[in-house]
């Protein structure tokens, strides 16, 4: 975490998944990937919700949903400035009813997908966010890191379309 406005903090992560760059990357950039693993374990993410167009000045869509009470919705809209594929996603999003933070104030993230040995280190800044909210962050994308672990841990042919591979017993 690094240094950010008074009362607040930045993200910062450091994680080894056992995957190359190109499948961590494609699971962050595939709607179909991302609406299995992101958002802490209460949350969904319905895959009608997600949106992405990876590239300068495209975005990265989605809504998670409560799973105990799905009134309760927390719309992501991250505007992409920067994409370089298999390596580097890099955006910003306008805060608008976050509790603590005061609308319009912009929320970067970067997101770097570095080779490291078999797998990919991923870099990950995410901020400012309210310092209240530092607890719930790193609980939040460390549930989804393991969600993220188990679907890169699952063969591929079975990570998209669950349909496709109903009665498949091999």
């Amino acid at each position: 975490m690094t240094d950010a406005p008074s009362g607040t903090f930045e993200v910062e992560i450091s994680r080894y998944f056992d995957a190359s760059p190109a499948l961590v990357y494609r699971a962050f950039t595939d709607p179909e990937q991302l609406a299995q693993w992101f958002g802490p374990l209460v949350f969904t993410v319905p895959l009608d919700t997600v949106s992405i167009d990876a590239r300068p000045g495209g975005h990265w869509r989605m809504t998670m949903v409560g799973k105990d009470d799905p009134s309760w919705r927390a719309p992501l809209d991250t505007t992409l400035t920067e994409v370089v594929e298999n390596q580097l996603l890099v955006g910003y999003e306008l805060a608008q009813g976050v509790p603590g933070i005061a609308d319009g104030t912009k929320l970067t993230m970067s997101i770097e997908f570095i080779p490291e040995g078999d797998g990919t280190r991923l870099e990950l800044r995410q901020g400012p966010l309210p310092e209240e909210t530092r607890e719930m962050s790193a609980v939040g994308w460390g549930q989804s890191f393991h969600k993220l672990d188990a679907l890169l841990a699952t063969p591929e042919k079975y990570r998209n379309n669950p349909a496709d591979y109903e009665g498949d017993n091999s």
